[in-house]
């Protein structure tokens, strides 16, 4: 079955892969996150560096289809990839949204990004850059990552069920409170997505009330 109506599928280019058949409920895959905020001495910030690593499934399947394309090595498979990878999430906002004080910041377009194997896991790294970069001096930044029709599930970095220290960092600016909060959804929203077929994707928004806030606080 395929990966239909998934925005991270189609960025990822792969119409071909397949959830696995004993997954009956969203999400149908997950990401875990790792997020860099960037800024400079003066406490000015420029863009976030994120790592995403796909789940081993969906790593597996990619990694065979690239394997198959004859005359081409991994590694420019890979490298084709990351390119459309790119080119396909400028068109959905990097499925990221960044706010300061509560306002929402326009994004830059990405261009130092790469695709790799690492462990056993298809990893995609860039750096989002802010449109216009944006003094942190007290001030509180928000973000969020998400498939917007919650049919993979992006989360930070876990061990022990929690999420881990180096899952959110901050470079340049050493005196400001980092958190990930938890997300809440209403339970509606939980019954109204656990209700959705295997291939079926939720409404445009959905994955929002699932994400993940994390934070950096400068105030």
């Amino acid at each position: 079955m395929k990966w239909a109506g998934s925005v991270v599928a189609v960025c990822f280019g792969m119409s071909s892969v397949l959830v696995s058949p004993d997954a009956h409920a969203h999400p149908h895959g997950w990401i875990d996150l790792s997020v860099r905020v960037i800024t400079d001495d003066q406490g000015v910030v420029s863009g976030l560096h994120q790592t995403w690593r796909m789940d081993p499934f969906y790593s597996l399947v990619v990694f065979e289809e690239l394997q198959q394309v004859e005359g081409a090595s991994l590694e420019q498979g890979l490298d084709q990839l990351g390119k459309e990878i790119r080119d396909n999430l400028a068109a959905q906002h990097y499925l990221t949204e960044v706010r300061i004080n509560g306002e929402r910041q326009a994004l830059g377009e990405v261009s130092e990004y790469t695709a790799m194997e690492r462990d056993g896991r298809l990893t995609f790294m860039f750096i989002l850059p802010l449109e216009t970069p944006q003094p942190l001096t007290d001030a509180l930044l928000s973000y969020q990552v998400f498939d917007p029709t919650y049919y993979i599930e992006v989360v930070h970095e876990e061990e022990g069920g929690q999420p881990r220290d180096d899952a959110l960092i901050l470079h340049g600016e050493p005196t400001c409170e980092l958190a990930i909060l938890p997300a809440d959804p209403d339970p509606e929203l939980v019954m109204q997505a656990a209700l959705l077929d295997k291939d079926e994707s939720g409404e445009p928004g959905l994955g929002r009330y699932f994400a993940e806030t994390g934070q950096v606080d400068c105030r």
